[in-house]
């Protein structure tokens, strides 16, 4: 976006942050933020110790949680879970997930297992933007903010980068709008 015209809505700033973060994600500085926030989610994990740990397949730019994934397994001996997307009606919910390359899609072509459904504990959410307070922007779906309005009983950890900080002026919650535990950046972790 051009200076004299900032982002005003939520798709506005969906489409800033996720341009910034397709020419970032490939430098040494998006490496490096991978390893810092690895030790960051494996900081946690290892206060909260999961019994199930659901987390998501990596897209356009987001945290990759698969080296997670297997560090949590090893460390805690947790199930895995990743989501699976129902566009009709919307709604999601997670399948086990043994930890390889899953062979089925969801209905928005992500890849995901064919396990059991089942509700983890925890779960790792990715944003595109968040404010310190731990409002999320997604990608406008509101598959997450549904699951976690039907079990709020599970910790949710939103996963992003520091770039996507955003201030409440610029990200006001909505009335579907439900907050995370926590938002773990690169190099902070913020409260919801």
């Amino acid at each position: 976006m051009a200076a004299n015209n900032p982002p005003r809505t939520r798709a506005d700033w969906r489409k800033h942050l996720l341009e910034a973060r397709k020419a970032w994600i490939t430098t040494p500085a998006a490496r490096q933020a991978q390893a810092a926030l690895h030790e960051r989610v494996m900081a946690i994990l290892a206060e909260l110790e999961p019994d199930c740990l659901g987390l998501y397949w990596p897209m356009q730019g987001e945290f990759n949680p698969m080296d997670v994934a297997a560090a949590a397994q090893q460390a805690f001996a947790c199930r895995l879970a990743l989501p699976f997307a129902q566009k009709s009606p919307p709604q999601m919910h997670f399948r086990l997930w043994n930890g390889q390359a899953p062979s089925g899609k969801d209905d928005h072509g992500i890849p995901c297992p064919d396990g059991p459904p089942l509700v983890p504990d925890v779960v790792l959410v990715p944003c595109v933007g968040f404010t310190p307070e731990g409002w999320r922007l997604g990608y406008g779906g509101g598959y997450f903010d549904r699951f976690m309005a039907a079990h709020p009983e599970v910790t949710a950890l939103g996963l992003t980068w520091e770039s996507g900080r955003l201030s409440q002026a610029d990200l006001r919650p909505e009335p579907h709008d439900v907050p995370l535990m926590a938002v773990l950046t690169e190099s902070n972790t913020w409260g919801g």
